[in-house]
């Protein structure tokens, strides 16, 4: 699935190719994604363009021109953006294209369906599914005194506690993993039970974790590319993501695996505590 370092570099890759530009049309194969695209979306971007683009969590929003509104895109766990000049025909799996009058298309590809295209006349940042969420992880309004105090008499353990997208956005399995290994902090450990020394060093580590994890394009496990169909190279950098059975890099003691919230944890025993 998509994290927050996959979608801030799929962000980058189609923001310069889609900015500033008329929308000639919008072609929907496929309007049954997660919630149905909106019947209206091509009367709603025909001859619009859009101002500015930026992330919420896992969310790209992208801003109509002279605020007439607003797009929201959620990629899901298999949604692909695409942004090129020389686009073949679409085939199964490409659900819409957006394209412009210079000739370039912004197409979108989803083998499971649970991404998602919707649009707003409101501030999006209002919108139902992007108000209730917490800050960005990457923002001012992040430090481990903010998780300290969200953590009190939690019993949630720590790792679901760091994913909760009420708590902070982004910080999806994977780079929880990590975070959490860097911290040296055990995944299973009450969150209401973490120091306030800690979470510093927890809310530092998931900046540095994410912050590398976009430098290196993301993580490519399956089949995540980004708009210019390179994969994420950050699954050379994992520590223990994917690594149970495996030796700890710092200790070489062998990575445990468990599983919560039916999702892979992998930590370990000796150097998280």
């Amino acid at each position: 699935m998509p994290e927050l370092p996959e979608v801030e570099t799929t962000l980058k890759g189609i923001s310069k190719g889609i900015l500033h530009k008329k929308i000639r049309s919008f072609d929907c194969r496929d309007k049954r994604l997660r919630w149905p695209i909106p019947a209206d979306m091509g009367s709603f971007l025909k001859n619009q363009s859009f101002e500015n683009a930026y992330r919420r969590g896992k969310y790209i929003i992208l801003n109509l021109a002279d605020k007439k509104g607003s797009v929201l895109i959620h990629l899901g766990m298999s949604g692909k953006l695409r942004i090129s000049k020389d686009l073949k025909s679409p085939v199964k799996h490409e659900h819409w294209d957006i394209n412009f009058n210079d000739g370039w298309t912004l197409r979108y590809t989803d083998v499971r369906k649970f991404g998602a295209l919707l649009k707003t006349k409101k501030d999006p940042n209002k919108h139902v599914l992007i108000k209730h969420l917490g800050p960005e992880p990457l923002s001012n309004k992040f430090n481990g005194e903010y998780l300290f105090a969200k953590s009190r008499k939690k019993t949630l353990p720590i790792k679901n506690f760091i994913m909760d997208s009420k708590i902070v956005v982004g910080v999806g399995n994977i780079y929880a993993n990590e975070a959490l290994y860097l911290a040296g902090i055990r995944p299973t450990k009450k969150s209401g039970l973490i120091s306030r020394c800690k979470y510093e060093e927890l809310s530092h580590s998931i900046v540095i974790t994410l912050k590398d994890a976009i430098e290196a394009g993301g993580t490519t496990l399956k089949d995540y590319t980004n708009a210019k169909e390179a994969p994420g190279y950050f699954k050379k950098e994992l520590k223990v993501y994917d690594r149970g059975g495996e030796n700890c890099l710092k200790c070489k003691k062998i990575l445990k695996e468990i599983r919560q919230s039916n999702r892979q944890t992998v930590y370990c025993t000796n150097c998280q505590n």
